[in-house]
């Protein structure tokens, strides 16, 4: 059975902006490796911006279910922690480096796709609150489980920023050990 015209458009847009960046794709390559027509195309995603709004928001989705299935998971706060930072050494892998997606597309857009800068705000705070909802099954104080939480954000922001810059695997290990260690200092 054939993939729909919607999904193969979107699969073929993720991949193509997974691999080379949401401004090095253009909508008529999206349109020839994904078979359809460019009628088709613009039946389904009004512009790129929509496109990719659409590529964001699946990834969005995708992370925040992961995310869930971590703070839901028994054992202790510190190997969630950790479990999320694997999460991060795994993609990294998987994607050669290649970096987080919103980073990528924040880099890029303008002030015309104020839209997809609000998707990769999104997204970012939504990781922020993880790391603060783990921190706070631990913490005394909500004023102290941000600012844990805050701090494993930052981290985990920073390794995969320099995993991707260096094409190394350190950065997200130094973060691991890192994390461990505050969750080693805080109790948890």
């Amino acid at each position: 059975m054939r993939v729909p015209a919607k999904q193969r458009i979107l699969d073929t847009a993720s991949r193509l902006f997974a691999e080379r960046g949401y401004s090095e794709v253009g909508i008529n390559e999206i349109i020839e490796k994904s078979g359809t027509a460019k009628a088709t195309f613009y039946h389904h995603f009004p512009s790129k911006e929509a496109l990719c709004e659409a590529w964001l928001l699946s990834m969005h989705d995708r992370s925040e279910v992961n995310r869930q299935n971590i703070i839901n998971s028994d054992g202790p706060v510190a190997e969630k922690v950790v479990t999320y930072f694997q999460g991060l050494r795994d993609y990294l892998k998987n994607n050669e480096f290649r970096g987080c997606p919103f980073s990528n597309t924040a880099a890029v857009c303008t002030d015309e796709e104020s839209t997809l800068c609000r998707h990769v705000e999104d997204h970012k705070l939504g990781i922020r609150d993880f790391f603060r909802d783990l921190a706070s099954e631990f913490t005394a104080t909500g004023a102290r489980a941000r600012e844990i939480g805050d701090v494993l954000f930052v981290l985990y922001s920073g390794a995969s920023v320099e995993a991707q810059n260096l094409k190394a695997m350190w950065p997200v290990d130094a973060a691991i050990q890192a994390a461990r260690e505050i969750c080693e200092r805080e109790n948890c």
